[in-house]
């Protein structure tokens, strides 16, 4: 496959999450079996799997929205409280005149 037909959020992957991503598929979407590769719980599997979800569905948006996107990923990771996130996004929006 050529590089530029790879989708954009592929390539945006963190290597931790390529790695997560490219286990889940070779152990066929298995939770149980990934938590057992990992040594976790099956909750933190589902964790993980729904923030790497979310970080693909920010991906998509990100062309939209770039600034609001890149808050909302900042919650995601866990780098900001998703209140901080939503006071910020709230502020940008009231700039940009509601939008």
């Amino acid at each position: 496959m050529d590089i530029d037909k790879i989708p954009e959020w592929i390539l945006a992957l963190e290597q931790e999450d390529a790695t997560f991503f490219k286990n889940f598929i070779l152990l066929s979407g298995s939770l149980k079996e990934i938590a057992k590769l990992y040594g976790v719980s099956y909750p933190t599997v589902r964790l993980r799997l729904d923030k790497l979800i979310q970080k693909i569905e920010l991906y998509q948006k990100k062309e939209e929205q770039p600034f609001q996107s890149f808050i909302k990923g900042l919650a995601v990771d866990s780098k900001i409280d998703l209140q901080t996130a939503k006071l910020i996004i709230e502020k940008y929006k009231e700039s940009q005149g509601g939008k």
